[in-house]
């Protein structure tokens, strides 16, 4: 299979430029396209509790596949740039965020840098990102646990509340 590049996307307060959460992650997929990015694949829009468990507002969820020029890091600080205007402001760890872009895998490759890791170091405990992972690119492969989404998902299978949208 294709080595993918994956983003997840993430929201769960108003942004002053996006609206609402479901409103913003659309506007931010339309942004990274203005910006030269190919969106190949985006899985439908979950509905998740924040994790760690936490009063703040449940999240909207998605996952997305990519092609783009640009190289990973170069790719997370496009990422990093149109969350700051969706007016994500970086602080604390897992608080409430208008916009969150994550970079998931680019194609398979492992970086341990200080300001990069792939893949994403979170991404097999969290059904958030692995539910809409599974839905666009089932044959996707762990590149360091060589396992895919779906089996992923089987120790997280009951945990971490997440529920397919209709819209």
């Amino acid at each position: 299979m294709t080595r993918l590049i994956l983003i997840g996307l993430g929201a769960n307060l108003d942004s002053p430029r996006g609206g609402a959460p479901h409103d913003t992650l659309t506007a931010a997929l339309a942004a990274l396209e203005c910006e030269g990015i190919v969106i190949l694949a985006r899985s439908g829009w979950y509905r998740s509790a924040p994790v760690p468990p936490s009063e703040q507002p449940w999240f909207i969820n998605a996952v997305a596949s990519l092609a783009t020029a640009l190289d990973a890091p170069d790719l997370l600080v496009l990422l990093q740039a149109v969350e700051g205007r969706f007016g994500r402001v970086r602080g604390v760890r897992n608080a409430a965020r208008a916009l969150d872009l994550d970079l998931l895998d680019y194609r398979g490759r492992r970086v341990e840098a200080p300001d990069l890791i792939l893949p994403h170091p979170r991404l097999h405990q969290r059904r958030f990102v692995l539910e809409p992972l599974a839905e666009i690119a089932p044959e996707w492969r762990h590149p360091t646990l060589d396992l895919t989404a779906r089996q992923l998902l089987v120790p997280l299978d009951g945990a971490q509340p997440v529920e397919r949208l209709s819209c």
